[in-house]
């Protein structure tokens, strides 16, 4: 593409010539220049081009001796750098020209000097920052010789090692600050003052107090958990003191202007409300003491509820029986009926996952028995507005979940038995065995439900007899009222009998479900021949003949044409 160009370029330039030399010859033509004159002044027109040419072609020339040095002398640094720089050799690509092979090395020599600037600096500033940093951890620096250029490995170990000195020292510094602030927390939280001079450094303000070692750590880690530990003994007693003290505000039924204490923000420290809640604990529990039987009555009530909750049997209630019905109110007694409602609170705590699986499957399961009482309503396909659709999906969908439920329970219950040591009991059984039983008594109902509706259907199994059409009534112009079906009621069928002395057929309704009638109810009286429908016609009890569609409309419309009487609707006769 681009020689064509030149090419053309050329030819325009000699095209312009020419141009120009005929332009000249017209000049001179209309002055008047005569020949050798024309022919001098042509010689002076060659030797200006031909000078110009002459010196572009010397300067072009000399364009290609100097681009031709700069190659050489790139090369050569290239060659050094390339060894400083510990990179492989530049290679040059083949059928390269010299100005491309100029240009691609003075590239390539420009970018390996701006990688050796960068790596001197790069090196200087790493080397001061894994100094400082070994300092900062006692740590050993990373050698690399003086004076020689780092290599790209050099530099990213240097790198790497000063990141894991940057890690460490931050690792550390943030685990410092964290506990140091993390026992001044505590400390203000548990209104503890500090007593040790280990405690004492932790909550100074200096924070170089302490050097960035291991063993400060630990002794740091020691403290905090101590003071852990402490607060969350000064939180057990403080919430230990609020539960009774709200227990015995409840039992005593205090007025609602001595709530205030209750609602009373939280004090600054744990030891100050420790105190405040042991003074309201104090001061009801005199108050408990001039009301035994009241109070005694009221945990009776507790207790009930939780067993309730914790769907307890009569056997498990019967534990604490005699102190249940006890009427010697003491402060002993009371005292017993604490002990039961607290180890009857840890146990619905501990219990509570599985006892609400329970929960959850008893009221699915009022759920399936509820569907099954609807099923059992015939009233229910009157519904409209979709209920049935929506009834039968919810159905399906409690249907599914039960069996889940109950193998939920069932790994629930071994897990929590194993664990405890003790059977779980749901109003003093099994729970499989209490599930089961309940699927016993659904299959026993049933049954008897459906024994009571095969008795009733026994009872009202009489037919009346059934009575056939009179003769003109056919013909006649009112129109035989049509049976409207509907989902409570039973479908009517035609049934056609015939018998063996008479070719007269009599069509009847019967329900289906019932036991056929017997040959001495279905006989009546004779009457006279009721015309029959050419469909009745095939009917019959006669051998059945291979008939067309085409047989069958024939016969239809000779029938017709001999005013046969054709019977589109059946009137109730019952």
């Amino acid at each position: 593409m681009g020689s064509r160009r030149s090419e053309a370029m050329a030819s325009s330039l000699v095209t312009g010539i020419n141009h120009a030399m005929a332009r000249l010859v017209d000049i001179w033509d209309s002055i008047g220049i005569m020949e050798d004159q024309r022919i001098e002044r042509m010689q002076t027109v060659k030797k200006y081009i031909e000078d110009l040419l002459t010196d572009m072609i010397s300067e072009e020339e000399s364009l290609r001796h100097r681009i031709k040095t700069n190659i050489i002398t790139t090369q050569k640094q290239l060659e050094t750098l390339c060894l400083e720089l510990s990179v492989e050799p530049y290679k040059l690509e083949e059928d390269l020209t010299v100005l491309q092979m100029e240009k691609n090395l003075r590239f390539r020599l420009e970018t390996l000097l701006k990688e050796k600037s960068e790596r001197m600096k790069e090196l200087n500033d790493l080397r001061q920052q894994d100094e400082e940093l070994c300092v900062t951890l006692c740590a050993t620096p990373y050698y690399i010789p003086s004076g020689s250029m780092p290599s790209r490995t050099q530099l990213q170990e240097l790198k790497e090692h000063i990141e894991k000195l940057s890690e460490e020292k931050e690792s550390r510094v943030k685990v410092f600050s964290g506990l140091r602030e993390d026992i001044r927390n505590l400390m203000d939280e548990m209104g503890h003052e500090p007593e040790t001079s280990l405690e004492k450094e932790s909550v100074c303000s200096d924070t170089d107090i302490f050097l960035l070692t291991h063993e400060n750590i630990k002794a740091l880690k020691l403290l905090l958990s101590q003071l852990q530990m402490k607060k969350d003994s000064l939180i057990l007693t403080r919430d230990k003191l609020k539960d009774r003290a709200m227990s015995l505000w409840n039992r005593l039924s205090c007025p609602e202007q001595e709530a205030a204490e209750f609602k009373q923000e939280a004090l600054n420290t744990l030891s100050d409300e420790i105190r405040r809640w042991q003074n309201v604990v104090e001061r009801l529990e005199v108050l408990q003491r001039a009301k035994l039987e009241e109070v005694i009555d009221k945990v009776r009530q507790e207790l009930v509820v939780l067993w309730d909750k914790c769907m307890f049997g009569p056997e498990q209630r019967e534990a604490f029986g005699a102190h249940f019905c006890d009427n010697n109110y003491t402060e002993e007694l009371l005292s017993l009926h604490d002990c039961e409602l607290l180890k009857v609170k840890e146990f619905y705590d501990t219990a509570r996952p599985l006892l609400e699986s329970v929960e959850k499957w008893e009221k699915n399961w009022a759920l399936f028995q509820d569907f099954e009482r609807k099923a059992a309503d015939p009233n229910r396909f009157s519904n409209r507005g979709g209920a049935l659709l929506k009834e039968s999906k919810d159905r399906a969908k409690v249907q599914k979940l039960l069996p889940k439920l109950e193998e939920e329970l069932k790994v629930r219950v071994e897990a929590w038995e194993k664990n405890q040591g003790s059977p779980f009991l749901m109003k003093g059984q099994g729970i499989m065995e209490y599930i089961s039983k309940q699927w016993e008594e659904h299959r026993m109902q049933k049954d008897k439900e459906k024994n009571e509706r095969m008795s009733k259907k026994a009872d009202n199994s009489q037919f009346k007899t059934p009575v056939k059409r009179a003769h003109g009534q056919a013909n006649s112009g009112v129109t035989p009222s049509k049976i409207r079906k509907t989902p409570n009621q039973a479908s009517l069928r035609t049934t056609t009998m015939s018998s063996c002395t008479s070719s007269v057929s009599s069509t009847f309704l019967c329900v289906p479900g019932k036991p056929p009638l017997s040959a001495k109810r279905t006989k009546t009286a004779e009457t006279c021949p009721v015309p029959r429908t050419p469909l009745q016609e095939f009917n019959t009890d006669k051998k059945p003949t291979a008939i067309s569609y085409s047989d069958f409309t024939n016969e239809l419309s000779r029938k017709a044409s001999h005013d046969a009487v054709l019977n589109s609707t059946v009137k109730d006769m019952l």
